[in-house]
């Protein structure tokens, strides 16, 4: 058994409370990093830590709402009701961390938790996988109840939004209970999936456990979300009634939006633009439940809008209803939030390609003789797109709602269509890579995107998105819908010859032309700039060699 660590430095004895919370934020943040290369005992540190994390986002979101003094951040953060720790712990929260350096701080204490019914245990929600992931699917568990894990050990396959990923156990133990078995779906974050213990002899005990639909999404929430929730509650029902006149006045002046930082996070990952939002907290300050109304309320009007009757009412229609994967629902919930959200425009040009297919006749002649990967247009295409960016680098840019933001890594994501729905697998650096190396990239990715095998990192922080018609279906030309957050992507047609005319009335000669379009995000590409980045992109493609300089 792992001793808990005492905490006896005073919160007066770290400064001011700003300056404490950014300590313990950042030091909380090094036990999470050591805590994972160490081993099981000392992950038992991390609940604390994560816990000292959030109590120090929730403390200085109250400051920056007027709450100066720090032991009133404390009260309001881990009153009664949150029982975020003991009370005996709540003076001298912030002790912990002086202990850092003794490297003391292994093990705060165990997750394993017990009752007066149960002996201790720990149960094992749904995690979060990935950045957008509010649910997901249990493909297969690779344990079977009365099964003994190590950390590091892999429990199950969990489908997520956007692959099939591994879920590893972080406890050793034995599984006492599976409470949702194979082909489980539409698992919310958090929501138990599993229980395990410390002995083995406590696994005739759960054998009728089962988990109470009301307690099982209380662990759902962000970790400043429940505090933080009823903090920003009960301040509007403390301001006077007679200054809402000057709160809309003060919010709204020099159009500058007061908001909570919670609320900001809570809009941006929603793409809610703050202008929409009528703030109900402090001087106008729009809160987190101004932007949950708001996410409701149009959830509402659009499960509101009249259902069409479809052609399954028609008398004697055969048909068949196929289910959606998790992967086909959030496909259409992000495509149809960039249509609603982004202000699409679409700009088209015609790129002669005889050039470009004789340098890749030759590259491939030197793929073949040396073993590598054959080089397709796509990857072609993919290079140009990448040097364009880093020559127009404004079109490598994300809307963020009061500020554009604009990467200096060039990731591509490449549109890659699958009998398990769309991936867009990324190209890290593409335009610091070779052609060669590109290929090898895009080959092995789309294979791992077929076998739905495909990881986080394979897929998340590309800038900007290439999608291929052309070459596998013959599609001459497109518009393809913008991937959020980025700004832009590029729908690629296929090649045709056409007849041109030559030098004299009776002359004439043969081209090869390819039809791009690239779809732009208006609040962040001016028209100019998207013919700008065209302009780039076809100069590379009709003069393929300077992609090699």
């Amino acid at each position: 058994m792992v001793s808990s660590v005492s905490r006896s430095v005073t919160a007066s004895s770290c400064g001011g409370g700003g300056d404490q919370i950014r300590s313990v934020m950042t030091l909380a943040f090094q036990i999470i990093r050591h805590s994972r290369k160490i081993g099981s005992r000392l992950g038992r540190s991390i609940d604390y830590a994560t816990k000292d994390i959030r109590f120090g986002v929730e403390a200085r979101a109250l400051m920056l709402q007027g709450v100066e003094d720090l032991d009133d951040a404390m009260k309001v953060t881990i009153g009664p009701k949150d029982k975020l720790l003991p009370e005996s712990h709540h003076k001298n929260y912030f002790g912990w961390h002086e202990l850092l350096p003794c490297f003391t701080m292994v093990a705060t204490r165990r997750h394993f938790s017990t009752n007066s019914e149960l002996p201790p245990h720990e149960t094992i929600g749904m995690p979060s996988l990935s950045p957008t992931m509010t649910e997901g699917n249990i493909a297969r568990w690779l344990k079977k109840e009365g099964d003994k894990v190590l950390p590091g050990e892999v429990l199950c396959e969990v489908e997520t939004d956007k692959a099939t990923v591994e879920m590893e156990c972080m406890e050793e133990g034995y599984i006492a209970k599976i409470i949702h078995g194979d082909g489980s779906k539409d698992l919310k974050v958090g929501e138990a999936i599993a229980i395990i213990v410390e002995e083995e002899g406590d696994i005739e005990k759960f054998k009728d456990y089962s988990v109470s639909k009301s307690a099982a999404p209380t662990e759902v929430k962000t970790p400043s979300e429940p505090s933080q929730s009823k903090t920003e509650e009960e301040t509007p029902a403390k301001a006077a009634e007679p200054n809402a006149t000057k709160t809309e006045e003060v919010s709204r002046s020099e159009d500058r939006i007061f908001s909570s930082p919670l609320a900001r996070k809570l809009a941006e990952d929603n793409n809610v633009p703050l202008s929409s939002l009528k703030g109900t907290g402090p001087d106008g300050r729009i809160v987190k439940a101004d932007v949950v109304d708001y996410l409701a309320s149009r959830e509402k009007d659009v499960s509101a809008q009249p259902k069409a009757k479809g052609p399954a009412t028609v008398p004697g229609l055969d048909y068949v209803d196929l289910p959606n994967s998790q992967i086909r629902k959030v496909t259409a919930s992000r495509l149809l939030l960039s249509k609603q959200t982004i202000p699409h425009y679409y700009l088209t040009v015609d790129t002669r390609v005889d050039k470009l297919m004789e340098l890749r006749s030759k590259l491939n002649a030197i793929q073949e003789t040396s073993g590598g990967k054959r080089i397709s247009v796509n990857d072609l295409v993919i290079k140009a797109a990448a040097l364009a960016l880093r020559k127009v680098p404004q079109c490598n840019s994300s809307w963020m709602n009061d500020f554009i933001r604009q990467y200096n890594n060039v990731n591509i994501n490449v549109a890659v269509q699958t009998d398990n729905g769309l991936f867009v697998p990324v190209i890290r650096d593409a335009d610091k890579k070779g052609l060669s190396i590109i290929a090898e990239e895009v080959k092995n990715l789309a294979q791992k995107a077929k076998e739905n095998s495909l990881k986080p990192e394979n897929y998340e922080g590309g800038t900007f998105t290439v999608s291929n018609l052309g070459g596998p279906f013959g599609v001459k030309q497109f518009c393809a819908i913008i991937n959020p957050p980025q700004c832009a992507i590029l729908a690629v047609g296929s090649a045709e010859r056409r007849v041109l005319p030559g030098g004299a009335p009776d002359q004439f000669e043969f081209g090869s032309f390819m039809s791009v379009t690239l779809s732009c995000d208006h609040r962040v590409i001016d028209g100019a700039i998207g013919a700008e980045w065209l302009k780039a992109f076809k100069g590379y493609i009709e003069n393929p060699h300077s992609m090699l300089l």
